[in-house]
């Protein structure tokens, strides 16, 4: 036993003394981009394969030297396509919105000076959030009678070069409302805008007319209340400059436990530190409310406050306003501090306040454990002005045994003659959501994680003696099993209900799914007889090709009462080599009416060789992978390539579930930053996603096992790769991101045998910096100590002999900090193990800048050059 071996308390001591230690991290000096030179040979199969080149030996140059790089041309020109436009259809389905879209944002943009405080990084300059993407271009079309798109009306008169954000319809459709950044500070202060712009001219234009009024999008910045009037956060006139940090501390910062409280939370970064962090959260969170009509006249609403949502009611009349307050903490985010919920009307009368809930420092961390009092305060979207809401029966705690374990109840904006809230539903798992139906029904879901178990209740909201009625109880592992979720439609006031399908006795409503089976998704559409259960196939995708996907309900019906005969749905269409397209189906023939035609992103990969494979571990759990080959590979006659593998852990509580098949063998291959398909362009074999799964059936934890299964299914991986002549066994390469990163550095450990060199991006090697749990560990440190040092890398690195690239985000606020990746790289180091290191600056969990996702597609490509394809 390892345990036995290593003495514990050196151990901790060990550990907590590296914990303190400074980081390593490179500094954040200017950077020159030099392109990578590779020396490639040609294949047999180069004439047919964009990439043209067999990876060749690394190239011949200062490669500790800190400045960004290059990969080969082939990969630039796959990773600076544009993505194609995003879609946004109009609440009564007669117009869709094209957003366009860049491909990555500059390093610039992510080196902008912000604060981060409270769990958020503030960008001062806008007075929002920083690093938020954005859109560069809006264009509408109206949807014509026979299904078809109407020419393009482009958005126009807000400034070039514009970044464009917070993109929302008004409730009838005739406007939009968006924010503009401009690419420098202006005059007044502020680089962000609020516009508006009409519909079926495309003109926009400014919605305030006073430059003195300021926006605060620190949290939900603007709402339509009716078709024209937004209420929207503004910076306080009374505001002057920003508070200074005083050369001499207030005092020192002090953490106190006396009172005993057990305080269980899993590591958290980026929250409040001291006083003066809390006067620059209040300064830049504390908004004023206005609402402001098309015309632009402005009326003040409510106090200042720190508004983190905004929701009028269906009927236009009442505000539901949440405010976050003082005292703060230091050990969580906005999210657990003390929460107020205020009713005000639209004329600005103070109604009443609903709750105000405490600082929620202790919520346990085992799942479902939730935060105590009223929670998911929420409008009927069926109902002019009546709210729900869910209160925990279990003090919020989990592990507290109770029926029922939530009650919810309902009530309207002002109850008359002293009314008392009504009880909807007592649920004994925890509550999950309801999805509305006109009074008439609801559905109401429930789920608990330990056993996975969820339940869906149908529930009569507006007769008392209606009993619930169970009509799913299921496991939400079992992907086979899945019914879907119901169809939604929007109302006069622009909420979203169920969607019900017209008939002379019975109530039907649509469900759409994913389809899950043996062989691969198939989406689907049901018709479900709501009171009977019974259902009925009315729509599937195809099987042989496409991979079809009902995206919206496009049949507008104010009372949201549908024929069958007269829907129309928006559609998407795709196959391994045809990019992803929409369309319009029109029943009751479900002529399909194509809207967009989007060119192949990457036509250089167009003949790639897609299968979905299934293989078996040893256990006898299946297992399944998506293989990827060059264009015009045939392994009978080029022989094994160089493979990287490339995976993510995932964890199950029962066998049956873990084999179940989720992906279809007819999705088009889509290629972003975190995904390994671009070294298909050098000639490399790519197992894409191979289910690593980890049980814990019954009462077992899955993670007492976690190396074991971890091996295994990784064998079993290799060994189908080999035994179907597309790998060479010694040169086989594993990565992964995040989860997918502590799984390689496990590998590289555990079974050096399978693998030539491992890439691991944002990982966590060392648990018991994470003594609280990670992932679906809810046992803390001290209550499994022998999994957790046996789950850790880190304590391994003296067993780690295979290659290594370690990178990590520089400002990653995770638990997976890049701590972790550079205490992991000095024990490596101390142990001669061939590994490397990069840090990205500014960057977080996830890459974004295209400097640095070039640069980490460049050490990757190295990495496997030198060390898998020369292996």
């Amino acid at each position: 036993m390892l345990l036995q071996s290593l003495d514990k308390r050196l151990c901790f001591a060990y550990f907590s003394s590296i914990a303190a230690s400074p980081s390593s991290a490179l500094s954040h000096r200017r950077l020159r981009l030099l392109p990578y030179r590779s020396h490639a040979t040609p294949t047999r199969f180069s004439a047919k394969c964009a990439a043209g080149s067999r990876p060749g030996p690394a190239a011949q140059q200062d490669d500790a030297a800190p400045e960004y790089r290059l990969p080969p041309k082939e990969i630039q020109e796959i990773m600076d396509v544009p993505p194609n436009p995003s879609y946004y259809v109009s609440p009564r389905r007669d117009r869709i919105m094209f957003l366009k879209r860049r491909a990555m944002p500059p390093l610039s943009e992510l080196a902008k000076p912000d604060k981060i405080l409270a769990g958020i990084r503030i960008d001062p300059s806008s007075n929002a959030r920083s690093r938020m993407s954005f859109y560069t271009g809006i264009s509408v079309h109206l949807l014509m009678d026979d299904g078809s798109l109407g020419p393009e009306k482009v958005v126009h008169g807000y400034p070039d070069g514009a970044k464009i954000n917070f993109i929302t319809w008004s409730p009838d459709g005739q406007h939009m409302a968006f924010t503009v950044r401009y690419g420098d500070e202006v005059s007044n202060g502020s680089n962000l805008a609020l516009w508006v712009a009409d519909a079926e001219s495309g003109q926009a234009r400014p919605l305030f007319k006073s430059t003195d009024i300021r926006l605060n999008a620190i949290f939900e910045l603007f709402v339509w209340v009716d078709n024209s009037t937004l209420l929207v956060c503004t910076v306080p006139s009374s505001r002057v400059d920003s508070p200074k940090k005083p050369l001499i501390p207030f005092g020192p910062r002090i953490r106190s436990n006396e009172q005993k409280n057990v305080i269980r939370m899993r590591a958290t970064k980026e929250m409040l530190k001291d006083l003066h962090e809390e006067e620059l959260f209040n300064y830049y969170a504390t908004s004023q409310l206005v609402l402001i009509s098309l015309d632009g006249i402005v009326m003040p609403v409510a106090s200042p406050a720190i508004y983190v949502s905004l929701n009028p009611s269906p009927d236009e009349k009442y505000l539901m306003l949440t405010s976050v307050h003082q005292p703060y903490s230091s050990i969580v985010s906005y999210k657990r501090f003390p929460r107020k919920v205020e009713l005000w009307t639209v004329d600005g009368r103070f109604v009443r306040e609903v709750c105000d809930l405490p600082l929620a420092e202790n919520i346990p961390i085992a799942p479902n454990s939730v935060r105590k009092g009223k929670r998911l305060i929420r409008w009927r979207p069926d109902m002019p002005s009546t709210f729900y809401w869910v209160e925990a029966q279990d003090g919020g705690d989990a592990n507290v045994e109770v029926s029922p374990r939530d009650i919810v109840y309902m009530e309207p904006a002002e109850p008359l003659n002293g009314e008392k809230p009504q009880v909807l539903v007592k649920l004994d798992l925890r509550y999950r959501k309801i999805s509305w139906c006109y009074g008439l029904h609801a559905l109401v879901y429930e789920y608990w994680h330990k056993t996975r178990r969820t339940r869906t209740w149908v529930i009569s909201p507006d007769c008392k003696e209606f009993s619930p009625r169970l009509l799913f109880d299921r496991s939400s592992e079992d992907a086979y099993s899945s019914p879907g979720s119901p169809m939604m439609c929007r109302t006069r006031a622009g909420t979203l209900v169920i969607a019900k399908i017209k008939t002379s006795e019975e109530t039907y409503i649509l469900m759409k799914g994913l389809g899950a089976t043996p062989k691969g998704s198939v989406p689907f559409l049901d018709l479900l007889n709501i009171t009977t259960g019974t259902k009925e196939r009315i729509w599937e995708s195809g099987k042989e090709k496409y991979y079809e996907s009902v995206l919206a309900l496009m049949s507008y019906c104010p009372e949201c009462e549908i024929q069958l005969n007269q829907l129309k749905l928006l559609i998407s269409k795709e196959s391994r080599s045809e990019a992803t397209q929409y369309y319009l189906s029109i029943w009751p023939d479900k002529t399909e009416v194509q809207l967009t035609s989007y060119p192949h992103p990457y036509p250089q990969l167009a003949s790639l060789q897609k299968e979905k494979i299934r293989y078996k571990r040893e256990d006898g759990v299946k297992l399944t992978a998506t293989l990827y080959m060059p264009p015009g590979y045939n392994p009978s006659k080029d022989g094994p390539l160089p493979c990287l593998i490339w995976s993510y852990p995932g964890e199950f509580k029962s066998r049956e579930a873990a084999g179940q098949v989720r992906r279809s063998p007819n999705k088009f291959a889509r290629i972003n930053n975190n995904f390994p398909l671009l070294w298909l362009a050098r000639g490399f074999v790519i197992l894409a996603d191979p289910t690593i799964p980890i049980i814990g059936e019954g009462d077992q934890e899955a993670n007492d096992r976690y190396i074991e299964q971890l091996i295994a299914s990784a064998e079993a991986a290799v060994n189908e790769v080999v035994r179907r002549g597309v790998a060479h066994r010694d040169k086989i390469a594993v990565g992964g991101h995040s989860y997918g990163a502590f799984m390689t550095a496990n590998l590289l450990a555990h079974a050096p045998h399978l693998f030539c060199c491992g890439i691991a991006r944002s990982g966590a090697y060392n648990r018991t910096l994470t003594p609280f749990g990670f992932q679906k560990e809810v046992r803390t440190l001290w209550e499994a100590t022998d999994t957790y040092i046996k789950m850790s890398p880190f304590i391994l690195a003296n067993k780690i002999k295979k290659p290594i690239l370690l990178i990590h985000g520089e400002e990653d606020s995770k638990v997976t900090t890049a701590m972790q990746s550079t205490q992991f790289y000095d024990v490596l180091k101390r142990h001669g193990a061939p590994c490397r290191l990069v840090i990205l600056p500014f960057e977080g969990h996830r890459y974004t800048a295209r400097e640095s996702i070039m640069h980490v597609i460049w050490e990757t490509d190295r990495w496997l050059q030198k060390y898998c394809a020369s292996n």
